[in-house]
């Protein structure tokens, strides 16, 4: 079984190598000969995705685009041109660490009727360890208000750890149209249209940084985009 995983990109030159070198390593122990690490490089700026391929590191790729489009469209992007029978992403300074890739086959092989593996930190007490009363707070009212409009019952729609076999990927990915981030949304809403089985799996913040998300301005752009998603998945016909 090989693995793919997909790191999105944008103006990381400064955790980028060691992102690279780490993920490495790991998968390098873990499935020797057996993955593959997709960096999709989301029209930056600095020189990331030329650091990632001065490296020269074994089995790793550099994918991407010129303009910057959002992270949707560089997960999009490095999904669709994966060639692992599980297909990954995570973001680039790895908040949830490197173990839980190993956790995610592990899910899928305890789980085969499931197409979709989602990482949630509101499945165990330490899932938000390590964040403040008020950042906590804040992520879990943001995501119980985008679950509410969207009409989900998964507990961490916006988890930045996601996993698919890679029928699912191509069922799905085709498509999604939304390159910010609402990018969950719409493969969430089209795994369900398409009954794919989601099964979710309890992940830990592991490395924090401040988060790219601003909740106001954000979560008023996700809520219009939800709805429109909403709308054109339910006539879509397949």
């Amino acid at each position: 079984m090989k693995i793919s995983l997909c790191i999105p990109m944008y103006n990381e030159t400064s955790i980028i190598a060691d992102t690279a070198r780490t993920l490495v390593d790991y998968m390098t122990a873990h499935f020797p000969g057996d993955y593959e690490i997709l960096f999709s490089d989301d029209g930056s700026t600095d020189s990331s995705a030329d650091v990632v391929r001065g490296l020269d590191l074994p089995g790793v790729r550099v994918v991407g685009y010129e303009k910057n489009r959002g992270k949707g469209c560089a997960v999009r992007t490095a999904l669709l041109a994966a060639e692992g029978d599980i297909v990954m992403f995570t973001d680039a300074d790895l908040a949830y660490g490197t173990d839980v890739i190993a956790r995610v086959v592990e899910t899928f092989e305890k789980n085969p009727a499931s197409g979709m593996v989602i990482g949630s930190r509101n499945l165990s007490a330490d899932g938000y360890e390590g964040y403040t009363p008020l950042r906590r707070l804040m992520s879990k009212v943001y995501i119980r208000v985008l679950c509410f409009v969207g009409g989900f019952k998964l507990s961490d729609s916006q988890c930045g750890c996601k996993a698919f076999r890679r029928d699912a990927v191509h069922a799905i990915f085709p498509h999604c149209e939304v390159d910010g981030f609402a990018f969950d949304f719409e493969a969430i809403l089209w795994a369900q249209k398409l009954g794919i089985r989601i099964t979710e799996m309890p992940v830990k913040i592991i490395n924090h940084r401040e988060s790219k998300v601003r909740v106001l301005r954000d979560t008023v752009k996700m809520l219009g985009d939800l709805r429109r998603m909403r709308k054109r998945i339910a006539k879509a016909k397949v």
